[in-house]
């Protein structure tokens, strides 16, 4: 009788010992696919960046999220992906048709490439790399401020196309039509930035951190915060409040980026506060997020005006 006593013992103690082994062992890892991506587009006359995330919906459904060359990042409602091929449709978002955009990719060595069939009826070829956590161990050290813009004249900015509809008046950096997007000569990585801003009445415009994250410049006075209006991270993240003041007054924001995470300061109200910017957003210069990337102002989208930029790099 003691010897099945002890049997009995030993068996629920190795019962409960694989029961702790189990409930402390870490998940099984998850298909390759998932993560976020990095997205080169051979799109023929341009080479234009793009990304991609990828991610669990529940027990086994892939799920996700895509940025274009332009326009905001789109939700994905099913990503298919079995033997290292990945593919989704989504539907267009400015291109004025109904053909849905085909998305086609194979992983290899840890590297994404494929090609997206456009909802304009064109064949683009793309790469893809995990898009880096741009995690920071320690708080910044602040440097010396810059002052971007001299107040009169281009110096230290050159326009992303030959056009240049950009003039200084009277110490204003001015855009009096769409044109070209300009941007500062020098790059920066982490930093505090102060910039002052008016527009016109449905005018629109952004500033892009490193090149790569719009924050939206826009006539949205009045109306309900968006991701894609005045101060959200344009197709991201939202602001808490809408802060813009009515067009025609000069603006202020004040943004800190600091590897992925961001504040923004719309008009002295902190409406995005030391939150993880996912990826790029449409109109990024390209999707080299490790890398340093100038301060680039949007000139395409009507008349806006810009003063008073001054950044703060870390060292």
């Amino acid at each position: 009788m003691k010897k099945l006593f002890l049997l009995f013992f030993v068996s629920i103690g190795l019962l409960q010992n694989y029961s702790n082994a189990q409930a402390h062992a870490p998940e099984p890892a998850g298909p390759a696919v998932i993560g976020k991506w990095d997205l080169t587009v051979d799109m023929g006359d341009k080479i234009a960046p793009s990304w991609l995330e990828v991610k669990l919906s529940g027990v086994k459904t892939l799920v996700g999220y895509f940025v274009a060359d332009g326009g905001s990042a789109r939700p994905v409602s099913k990503v298919n992906f079995n033997d290292g091929k990945v593919s989704f449709t989504i539907p267009p978002q400015w291109d004025r048709t109904d053909k849905d955009m085909v998305f086609e990719g194979t992983i290899k060595d840890d590297k994404l490439s494929g090609t997206i069939y456009a909802s304009n009826g064109k064949t683009y070829t793309f790469t893809g790399v995990r898009a880096p956590s741009l995690h920071r161990e320690k708080e910044p050290i602040w440097g010396t401020p810059i002052q971007l813009f001299n107040g009169k004249d281009l110096k230290g900015w050159h326009t992303q196309k030959p056009d240049n509809q950009w003039v200084v008046e009277n110490g204003i950096m001015k855009s009096p039509r769409s044109g070209s997007n300009i941007m500062t000569d020098q790059k920066f990585t982490d930093f505090k930035l102060h910039i002052e801003f008016r527009y016109p009445k449905g005018s629109n415009s952004g500033v892009y951190l490193r090149g790569r994250y719009e924050v939206q410049v826009e006539d949205n006075y009045g109306m309900e915060p968006s991701s894609t209006l005045f101060s959200g991270v344009y197709g991201f993240l939202t602001p808490n409040q809408m802060a813009a003041h009515p067009a025609g007054e000069w603006q202020t924001f004040d943004i800190t980026l600091v590897g992925r995470k961001v504040t923004v300061v719309a008009n002295g109200k902190t409406v995005i506060c030391d939150q993880l910017i996912p990826g790029i957003t449409g109109g990024a210069l390209d999707s080299n997020e490790g890398e340093p990337g100038p301060i680039f102002l949007q000139g395409d989208h009507g008349p806006v005006e810009y003063r008073n930029i001054t950044i703060t790099p870390a060292k």
